[in-house]
Order: structure tokens, then sequence, then C-alpha cells
């Protein structure tokens, strides 16, 4: 049984259906929902989202990930998300008063609002799809909701205006997240996840992260602070780094960092839904690892090179 962040007609549902087709889920109203039912084993994997082309990262996901180190990203999928105004049959958009959305729907939608609709309250929580549920009650005190098209037929609303995001062709990333496995083989075009707490707040202090991976050909593709919700300034840096932890490379580079950090979230590797070919520069490859090695082998016991 896999779970998503609900109800059913939101993004993730939908993002979920393509991922996964024909699988059975059940909805969870909230992110922290979802990823504690996987903890706890009461679904085998969720699916959240994490980050938006336009908004960037999700808070919920990236905060409980930082917090939860039994947990493992194990698939991720990329979906184009459209909004639409969607109202009760009858609605004109002058009658258009209460809005009802999700923060990040609201964020790509401002533009729009401001000028169609500069007189309407909009309300943020809850999800686009969970709007739609609500604004198909006449009681609930809500004209219309921001939504995508499935959400606005499942609860039978009707569309006001479609395609109404301020930047059009916003795509959203999605994860599927279980218990901790062993990863899937490397596929070449692999993406590994991890979270850094700093061991001290001094200079250089991420710089010093950063260079485990430049210096072994390792690219970087999202670097994101978030607070520890400790004191003022504290910070984790959610990462996603290009090449999988089977490679010598990122291996070298997670054990340097379990080193030198507070503490160091593994959070999975798995392949990049965007199918991008994860390039390797010299010196970085597993084959030269292994000669360094053997040449190592050499310095240490020469007697032993030289008789073999």
């Amino acid at each position: 049984m896999l779970g998503y962040f609900g109800p059913e007609g939101t993004f993730t549902h939908q993002a979920l259906l393509a991922l996964r087709p024909g699988e059975s889920a059940q909805p969870y109203l909230s992110v922290p929902g979802v990823l504690e039912a996987v903890r706890h084993g009461q679904i085998t994997a969720g699916l959240v989202p994490i980050e938006n082309s336009v908004e960037g990262g999700v808070s919920a996901t990236l905060d409980y990930l930082a917090g939860h180190s039994r947990l493992q990203i194990i698939d991720e999928v990329l979906l184009e998300v459209a909004f639409g105004l969607y109202v009760r049959p009858g609605t004109a958009i002058e009658a258009v008063r209460t809005v009802l959305t999700h923060p990040h729907a609201a964020a790509q939608v401002r533009g729009w609002l401001a000028e169609h609709l500069p007189d309407a309250s909009v309300t943020e929580q809850g999800s686009t799809a969970d709007a739609a549920r609500r604004v198909a009650d006449p009681e609930s005190g809500f004209d219309a909701a921001i939504c995508a098209a499935v959400a606005g037929e499942l609860y039978g609303l009707e569309p006001l205006a479609t395609q109404i995001a301020d930047n059009r062709g916003a795509v959203t990333r999605f994860i599927l997240v279980s218990r901790p496995v062993r990863p899937a083989p490397i596929s070449g075009h692999d993406k590994t996840s991890l979270v850094i707490h700093l061991r001290a707040d001094q200079p250089g202090g991420l710089i010093e992260a950063l260079q485990q991976f430049a210096a072994r050909g390792i690219n970087l593709c999202r670097v994101e602070s978030r607070p520890e919700k400790t004191k003022i300034g504290h910070y984790s840096f959610s990462i996603d780094a290009q090449g999988h932890v089977f490679e010598r490379r990122m291996q070298a580079a997670l054990a340097a960092l379990h080193r030198t950090s507070r503490r160091l979230v593994f959070l999975g590797s798995y392949p990049s839904a965007d199918g991008q070919t994860v390039k390797q520069t010299a010196g970085s490859r597993d084959e030269e690892f292994a000669a360094s090695d053997r040449w190592l082998a050499g310095v240490l016991n020469p007697s032993r090179v030289r008789g073999a």
C-alpha cells in the first residue's frame, strides 16, 4: 500500500498515478502525515512534493526529512503544474469574493489574482484538491478554488479561468519515500540526497563541506539551507548530488562528510526523473580509484608488489 499527500485529486495524486499506475494508494491530509505513516510501517512508501521550479523547496518535506534519518528516497517524478479558478456551477467571476487554495498555488498565481480579482480575499491552507472539495459546499464560505482540472471535475466545479499561473510551464518534483532499503543499482542518471548538519558555526564551514564534492568531481544540482529550529542562525543544508552511493567517489565524499560534520543524514540514491546522464571528470571514475588503491598498496608494501 502506497500513500500520498491528498486528498484525491491533488497534483501529488496525479504524480503518483504517473509513477506507480495501478497500485492501491491511501491519501493523507498533510506531508508529515504521509511520512509518519511510512516511518511507522503503515504504508510501504509515500509520495510527497519536495521542490517547485518557481517557489523552490517544500518546507514541510525538507524539514521532516532533515530530522528523521529512518527514511529514504527511492524514486522521483516531475509533473508540470497547471492551475485554474474553479467555482460552483452558475457562479460569475464578479461574484467571487473569497478564494481558497494551497500556499504554493497562491504564490504562483498572485499576478493573475491581482489583475482579475484584486478585491478577493485569498485563504492559503490545506491542499488544492481540498480547496475544491470545500468550495463545492455552498455553506463553506468560499466562492472559488485555485486547483487542478482533475480536482475541479472531481468535485463538480466548473472553470472560470484556466492556465492562470504567472509562470507557465512550472514543474513540481515529487519524491517516493520508504523506510531504509538497499539502493537500486546504478542507472547512469542517478541522484544522491543528503542533509548536512555542520559541526560548528564558523567561517568557511559550508565551503569545507561542499569541497568534499568538488574535490571528487561530483556536481551538485540543489543546495538549500533550512533552519534547525533550535536557535536563530543555526541551519542544516539539504543537498542533491549527481551520482550514486555505489560509486567510489560518492562513498569517499560521504565518508569525509560523516567525519567532519556534526550529523549527516543519507536520504538515498535513486534514478533522476530528468534522465540526465551523470558526467564523470578525469580522476573520479571507479577504475581510477581502483588504480590508486593498487598504487598505494605498492607504496605500503613494495616487496609484495615486486613478488606479484
